[in-house]
């Protein structure tokens, strides 16, 4: 059973900076999907990592874990044996270096206001992909203005999770993109929750892309 609660935005809302903590306002992701699977029916699987360095890693292990109970809740078997599955999953994720960013901690607000993270726009980057949602060329916290004194500095990661499942025979069934900006760069915690993301509302339409946001665990 999921044991968090799952909230699908349209992909057009903004990120807040508070946003990027992933503290109150949950875990945000840009998710894509590509899709021809067929209905569940006990169908078997085994989870294989999409970079081969990580073959017997202790932790991909856990994150292959993760997607496994994820695929069994929607009605798939993990094989017993992996040589003998219906199909293969293949899982990668990595996260950038982090981008320097800086703000200032002033009362005024410079009247030309930018979204920093989500200005419409493209940003290259992971082989040359390119997406929306990503940095902009404009950028408030760059901008002078009345008010602005203290300044300080704060990096933001771009992490990414892509699955991907094939038919036994080589037959693709699916391709699933994940992907966050953070002011955290801890795979333990991004990792997770890209997971989560990319499952919410599982396998989803052929083509398309949504924000999806991870809601908080509830507190004691």
């Amino acid at each position: 059973m999921m044991t968090k609660r799952f909230l699908v935005l349209a992909a057009a809302s903004a990120l807040s900076l508070g946003g990027l903590a992933g503290c109150a306002t949950g875990f945000r992701a840009d998710v894509a999907r590509f899709q021809q699977l067929p209905p569940a029916q006990g169908q078997t699987f085994t989870v294989m990592p999409g970079d081969n360095r990580l073959a017997g890693s202790l932790e991909f292990a856990h994150y292959g874990d993760l997607v496994a109970k994820r695929l069994i809740d929607y009605g798939y078997v993990r094989a017993a044996d992996p040589a003998s599955a219906q199909l293969v999953v293949s899982l990668d994720y990595d996260i950038d270096k982090g981008t320097q960013r800086v703000r200032s901690t002033g009362f005024a607000r410079s009247p030309f206001y930018y979204d920093p993270f989500f200005y419409p726009g493209y940003y290259r980057g992971w082989g040359g992909w390119r997406g929306r949602y990503m940095m902009g060329f404009y950028d408030p916290f760059l901008w002078g203005g009345a008010g602005y004194n203290d300044i300080e500095s704060y990096v933001v990661y771009q992490s990414r999770l892509r699955m991907k499942i094939d038919r036994a025979g080589g037959e693709r069934v699916f391709e699933g993109t994940a992907r966050a900006q953070s002011v955290s760069n801890k795979l333990t915690y991004l990792v997770p929750n890209l997971i989560d993301a990319l499952f919410t509302g599982f396998p989803g339409q052929n083509g398309e892309e949504v924000r999806v946001t991870v809601a908080p665990e509830p507190k004691n």
